[in-house]
């Protein structure tokens, strides 16, 4: 029973866990940012395409 009280009071890995949710909330933000910067990028080329012709 020791054992599993133990068990329950390491945090040792508690940091990294949150270090990953944070890298991983981070690159989803980035991941949005880059496809919605994409659209309008792909956009403005195409007028500029269409304007150039």
């Amino acid at each position: 029973m020791s054992t599993f009280v133990r068990l329950l009071k390491d945090e040792s890995g508690a940091t990294a866990i949150e270090y990953g949710l944070i890298a991983a909330g981070i690159s989803v933000a980035i991941i949005a940012v880059v496809q919605g910067m994409g659209s309008k990028l792909k956009t403005t080329f195409t007028s500029v395409q269409n304007a150039l012709n």
